[in-house]
């Protein structure tokens, strides 16, 4: 399927400023792939298709995951609006027939990451942290700026403001985010040595 005709079914589906967010993703992940010599049109539609199922209701997204033999965790039960990546991985594979498995783990792990990122993953990542049109988070303009030097401090950075976040609002942290920055953690600090 082209990319326009996902984006009109994408476009039906969001709300103007979830599309508005879509689209700025998709912009970022286009830039990052240019300086990060990424596959440009698999960036664009992993940024275009990141947040397919956001939409979707908590119960949906938990019962299609259980229909599908989608692996949930203990987290995710209580949260399922942390089944989203999950969820959009499979719309993309089912419905718009998309099979490249750096792709579908780039929409998967969009909001947790994951150690052991590829390239895609990671641009896609961070790419949904620093859109033009997020303006909430702590230390943006920084983050926006290291992203195009160094994208695993980059993820160090944004997992770390994550999870400081979540945790001064005694929020529910998906065991994933802290595996991720405990990943690229040692891993900056191992490439520091080096």
């Amino acid at each position: 399927m082209k990319i326009e005709k996902i984006e009109e079914k994408i476009k039906k589906v969001q709300s103007e400023k979830r599309f508005a967010h879509t689209k700025g993703v998709q912009y970022t992940a286009m830039c990052l792939a240019m300086k990060y010599d990424e596959d440009i049109d698999k960036a664009s539609l992993a940024g275009l298709l990141h947040d397919c199922a956001k939409h979707i209701s908590e119960e949906k997204l938990l019962s299609l995951c259980l229909e599908n033999d989608i692996p949930v965790s203990e987290t995710e039960k209580s949260h399922p609006f942390l089944l989203h990546g999950k969820v959009g991985a499979l719309i993309a594979k089912k419905k718009f027939g998309l099979d490249d498995e750096d792709l579908l783990n780039a929409i998967t792990y969009h909001t947790t990451g994951r150690p052991g990122m590829s390239v895609l993953e990671k641009i896609i990542f961070v790419a949904d942290y620093i859109e033009p049109g997020r303006n909430s988070a702590e230390n943006l303009k920084a983050v926006r700026k290291m992203a195009f030097e160094d994208l695993d401090l980059t993820i160090v950075k944004i997992t770390s403001d994550t999870l400081n976040y979540l945790n001064k609002k005694k929020a529910a942290v998906d065991p994933m985010t802290k595996m991720t920055y405990d990943h690229y953690m040692k891993e900056s600090v191992i490439n520091v040595r080096s």
